[in-house]
């Protein structure tokens, strides 16, 4: 008897004999037979998903017979007329342009369900999206809005984690909830999106590129830009002007190694200012009910964004600087030193300061990229999803700041006292370090700051409901109408005054710290 399991899953057409209809075995009764108008790429990995995940298949086609071989041998090919019959749930897997096509299908498809998968060609917010426009070609037929973010590819090889979801809106609750199944067992995650209203935004979903990373891209190139021009003018203009000293071999590996951990320090430090913003707003507002400014909160939503950019310039930094002692110019610069040394007949060429200062800043700086490691590692979805919330705040937020301050001082045992050496104020333009530190020192001051007790309380309360301007009042009762709320006063203890045994008497107003 020969072993099941080796039989494939799917078949390809002409291996087994001409059926083209799922095997009985792998089929059960109740399960609906599914159809599919249309035989693009789209279409042909839905078959081969759907007919792997059990469900008994028709694909209607204008031309069947062009068509047949396209497909795997369980799933059947005929006409459109054909599917719309025999079918209980319909894929529309056509373009919206060519829905108009199928109005002739009007009859057959009336009480059935249809999944509109199409997709716009471009980010639209007017209405009808496409969804609602095949709702309005089938009014007597459900239509659910779903599989769209779905490509061919991701249909072929099933499943991953980054790509298992599926949102789905309906007017139709049953016709929703049977996609839903359908969803579920070819192994993706359905998501409910609400009505068929919100078809527009699903099918605006997968027409985004990199909405969330636009502003810290871009904020990055601007850094880099900025400080690779300021460290062209200061190393390599500036003797060249002033000596005639040629040192353009410089822009390819050194002036970039040096540009690098600037971009990386001041995005490490924009990824943290915000928080303090919001603090600080809050401190000042006395409430945490106002909304933050439209720029903050869309700041505080890309702050994932800025970290793993700042980590890119980072690690490129590291790889530079692992590089330099490779290059010709490297090597000739050192014997170059030693040369000059022997001709000076100096013997003692070990100057502990310089010593010093160079082992703790590549110590401090390595322990800074691999605080950064762990923050990005830990921002994935994968990772982060296995923590609780109090894991990923320390981490992102306690060594988050570590981070920070490592990669400051890594910076300050960098400049060491270059700041104070008017040698190195060229064009009279400040060493790039000290424009570097500017940002982070001030992140590093505001969170010290906030470490302040009579500050850290006070924003405590106001995040746990507290608020300055909104007082509770409480009317006690008298003493002899107890009805179990007496102790509530003990709450109060600044407040406990009792007026005389007047009706009306109240407790002076106090403000409640929930």
């Amino acid at each position: 008897m020969p072993d099941e399991m080796s039989r494939p899953l799917i078949r390809e057409r002409g291996e087994g004999g001409s059926s083209r209809r799922l095997e009985a075995s792998m089929s059960e009764p109740s399960d609906p037979v599914i159809g599919i108008l249309g035989t693009g790429d789209f279409s042909r990995s839905l078959t081969r998903r759907l007919v792997a995940s059990g469900y008994q298949v028709v694909v209607g086609s204008r031309t069947p017979k062009r068509s047949v071989a396209l497909f795997p041998e369980e799933a059947e090919v005929t006409s459109q007329m054909e599917v719309a019959s025999q079918a209980d749930l319909v894929f529309v897997a056509v373009f919206p342009e060519h829905h108009s096509t199928l109005v002739s299908l009007k009859p057959a498809l009336a009480g059935k369900t249809l999944v509109d998968v199409s997709n716009g060609l471009s980010i639209t917010h007017d209405g009808p999206s496409n969804a609602e426009q095949l709702a309005n070609l089938f009014p007597e037929s459900c239509v659910v809005k779903g599989f769209n973010t779905l490509s061919a590819w991701t249909l072929q090889i099933g499943p991953r984690d980054g790509s298992r979801q599926v949102f789905l809106c309906s007017d139709s609750s049953k016709a929703k909830k049977s996609v839903m199944q359908i969803c579920r067992r070819m192994g993706f995650i359905p998501v409910d999106m609400g009505l068929l209203s919100s078809s527009l935004e699903i099918e605006n979903l997968p027409l985004y590129l990199f909405p969330s990373w636009r502003i810290p891209v871009l904020c990055t190139l601007s850094l880099f830009i900025f400080f690779y021009l300021y460290n062209f003018v200061h190393d390599v203009l500036h003797p060249y002007v002033t000596t005639g000293k040629s040192n353009f071999y410089k822009m390819p590996i050194d002036t970039v190694n040096v540009t690098f951990p600037s971009v990386a320090l001041v995005m490490l430090a924009l990824v943290y200012l915000p928080g303090l913003c919001a603090a600080f707003l809050q401190l000042w507002w006395g409430t945490k009910y106002n909304r933050f400014p439209a720029w903050l909160d869309r700041w505080l939503t890309r702050r994932k964004q800025f970290g793993l950019c700042s980590f890119l310039c980072a690690a490129l930094h590291a790889i530079y600087s692992l590089c330099l002692p490779m290059r010709k110019s490297a090597r000739y610069k050192l014997i170059s030193e030693a040369l000059k040394k022997f001709k000076e007949g100096s013997e003692d060429v070990w100057i502990d300061e310089d010593v010093w200062r160079m082992e703790l800043y590549v110590s401090v700086g390595i322990m800074a990229l691999g605080l950064l490691s762990l923050l990005a590692v830990a921002s994935l979805p994968s990772v982060s999803n296995t923590i609780n919330w109090r894991e990923f705040s320390f981490v992102q937020s306690t060594l988050g700041y570590c981070a920070l301050c490592m990669a400051t001082l890594h910076t300050l045992l960098f400049g060491w006292n270059r700041a104070f050496q008017a040698s190195r104020y060229h064009f009279y333009l400040p060493p790039t370090f000290t424009l570097v530190l500017i940002l982070p020192m001030t992140v590093v001051l505001g969170r010290l700051a906030l470490f302040v007790p009579c500050v850290a309380l006070r924003l405590r309360q106001i995040r746990r409901g507290w608020e300055r301007n909104r007082n509770i009042r409480f009317t006690l009762p008298e003493d002899d109408c107890g009805n179990g709320l007496e102790d509530v006063s003990n709450c109060f203890d600044q407040c406990q005054k009792r007026s005389s045994k007047s009706r009306d008497s109240l407790v002076p107003v106090c403000p409640l710290t929930v």
